[in-house]
């Protein structure tokens, strides 16, 4: 297989259709671009639709860096009913009459909500790409095992009623949600619905933020997958973690695996995307006292370094 893409690669935004495996979308991803070399930065459910954030070829060693970022999402949650999955693929467990329902009132919900908004405590849905003792946990689930998992930390930095629809078995919310990595948004359905006594669970998620990058920028994943543009890795690693100009020589040493003394001045964040005087992507330094050093090479142009 003949890779279309240069050494250095790029990160490719993808919208991810429903129905589909993010896995799915990387298979066809690496059709398209002729090379088995492109990585993901987080999946999504196959429900779910939305942004995929792509490496391919020597950009996959970003990834590492953008798994982390904070993500967007838009989701309606369905009140009323609870599923083996916490969304809408999993089997209907427990559904509360039409009365329950009108009891709770929209205050209710309001109040719901903002406890879950803040730092909380969130345990992930048992039916989640988490390992347990080396196995997925939603291949633990399917084969008959119980799977309980630890809570986590994560932060909800937005959690937004957009609106409320109420029919005789159920509330629908659309929400918006700002959130820290790690976070599912299907615990959020469940345990705001188990905080109002009705059970609940999600019925649409879309991801369109991870980070600074836009679903609005994304390609679709079809026929002319092939000809969406790649974001160029410096301009990724510079908008992600911030910029280090770094003159020939230190380009140079930094390729050698040498340290830069004195220069960590330069850099305000503990890292930052070096880049040489010709706009490539060299790799991500790290301060060492007042040095800085490399944390990840980029592979090297052709033709040797600089």
């Amino acid at each position: 297989m003949a890779s279309r893409v240069p050494q250095a690669g790029g990160i490719l935004l993808v919208d991810k259709p429903g129905g589909v495996t993010s896995h799915d979308v990387v298979a066809r991803s690496r059709r398209a671009f002729g090379t088995r070399r492109i990585g993901h930065a987080g999946t999504l459910d196959p429900m779910a639709t939305g942004l995929l954030v792509l490496g391919i070829e020597g950009s996959t060693r970003l990834l590492t860096y953008l798994v982390g970022l904070d993500k967007t999402y838009t989701a309606t949650i369905r009140l009323g009913q609870s599923t083996t999955t916490d969304d809408a693929e999993g089997e209907v467990t427990a559904s509360v009459s039409p009365e329950a329902l009108a009891a709770v009132a929209d205050a209710d919900i309001a109040r719901g909500v903002a406890a879950l908004t803040g730092p909380i405590s969130q345990v992930p849905s048992a039916v989640s790409a988490i390992k347990v003792d080396g196995r997925r946990a939603y291949d633990r689930v399917r084969a008959g095992e119980e799977v309980e998992l630890a809570a986590r930390e994560v932060t909800i930095s937005r959690f937004e009623i957009v609106a409320v629809r109420r029919s005789e078995g159920a509330i629908d919310l659309d929400v918006a949600v700002d959130c820290s990595s790690g976070t599912y948004i299907r615990a959020l359905a469940r345990d705001l619905g188990a905080a109002l006594g009705v059970g609940g669970h999600l019925t649409a998620l879309r991801r369109t933020h991870v980070g600074p990058f836009d679903v609005a920028d994304a390609a679709a994943v079809d026929d002319r997958l092939a000809d969406a543009p790649l974001l160029p890795p410096a301009d990724v690693a510079a908008r992600v973690l911030g910029r280090f100009d770094a003159t020939l020589d230190e380009a140079r040493d930094l390729r050698h695996g040498k340290r830069l003394a004195g220069a960590a001045a330069r850099v305000p964040g503990a890292l930052a995307a070096a880049i040489d005087p010709d706009g490539a992507l060299i790799g991500i330094v790290e301060k060492r006292g007042s040095a800085l050093k490399s944390a990840m090479n980029m592979p090297e142009p052709q033709g040797g370094a600089a």
